[in-house]
């Protein structure tokens, strides 16, 4: 029994771990902080141990405790790591210029996506300005991987393995949260996506809601995210989803061009094409002000060529 003490305790001391972490990930989902009977309740632990688990991640500052509401808030260290990881992995800042670029020229809100295990979560909402809005992802929203325009695309471009595992891990999930979807639709949106290159997602989280999607490769060709943008159903008829996508294409261009810049050997100037990101900042804040817009139809009004959409 001795013998078996020591591996008791290190399977023991990765469990909690493993427990301490899974609270993190849910208090970063609530940007208004979230109370101790919510953490118990979402993550299933009994309310002793999330506490201790909470004080332990409280002593390492990487939570800390409103002292009014007793919410529980990411800490001062989670934004410290946030900073030292987003030196390598910083790609809301990479992606950035594109996606004031994709919303100024379409008027659409567009959305930067990454994947976090088996789901696909929303970094980053640029709004766009046509005055009726989709409200079907938020920044810090998750949903399961092929759940949505950018969650699909990043599902599209996994190994069809990958795929198998990632639908098996979220049926449950999928059934219970999402009736417009099952593994079967999953897979048929999938092989649509492969066959054209680009995703359309036609309503299926919010009735309503359309979103056009591609994925974003690191210079390795690992999946980094999905660029993507939604709009009202009625200005996502045929003819503008195809002028998106090319659209959309052209910033995931730009967007890995700048990717294969950042992680170059010093020196390397063949990483990037002469131009490659050659947009200025005046450039950006005049699209901003442009803010071109589609027809309502959804029809074509828009004709896209390298730089802008022509009205």
């Amino acid at each position: 029994m001795g013998v078996n003490q020591p591996v008791a305790r290190e399977i023991g001391g990765a469990q909690s771990v493993d427990r301490a972490l899974a609270l993190l990930s849910l208090i970063s989902r609530h940007a208004g902080g979230v109370a101790l009977s919510e953490v118990v309740e979402e993550s299933g632990l009994n309310r002793a141990t999330a506490r201790r688990l909470l004080l332990a991640l409280m002593r390492s500052r990487l939570v800390e405790q409103d002292p009014v509401s007793r919410r529980y808030h990411l800490g001062e260290e989670s934004f410290v790591l946030g900073v030292l990881a987003s030196r390598r992995y910083g790609l809301l800042d990479v992606a950035m210029e594109s996606l004031i670029a994709l919303s100024a020229r379409s008027g659409d809100t567009s959305f930067l996506s990454v994947r976090r295990d088996t789901f696909a979560v929303c970094l980053h909402r640029e709004e766009g300005a046509y005055p009726i809005r989709t409200h079907a992802l938020e920044v810090g929203d998750r949903h399961p991987l092929g759940v949505g325009g950018g969650s699909l695309a990043i599902l599209a471009a996994l190994p069809d393995a990958e795929i198998d595992r990632v639908l098996a891990a979220n049926n449950a999930i999928v059934s219970a949260d999402y009736p417009l979807y099952s593994s079967d639709i999953i897979r048929e949106h999938v092989a649509l996506a492969r066959e054209r290159g680009w995703v359309v997602n036609p309503g299926l989280v919010l009735p309503n809601s359309w979103a056009v999607a591609r994925v974003v490769r690191y210079p390795d060709g690992r999946v980094a995210g999905a660029l993507s943008l939604s709009a009202i159903d009625s200005r996502m008829g045929e003819a503008r989803q195809r002028e998106l996508a090319a659209l959309i294409g052209s910033e995931v261009q730009a967007v890995e061009a700048r990717l294969r810049r950042m992680f170059a050997p010093a020196g390397d100037e063949r990483a990037v094409p002469r131009g490659g990101s050659g947009r200025t900042q005046a450039t950006l804040q005049a699209g901003r002000r442009a803010g071109l817009a589609g027809s309502d139809s959804g029809t074509a009004v828009a004709r896209i060529e390298p730089e802008r959409i022509r009205q």
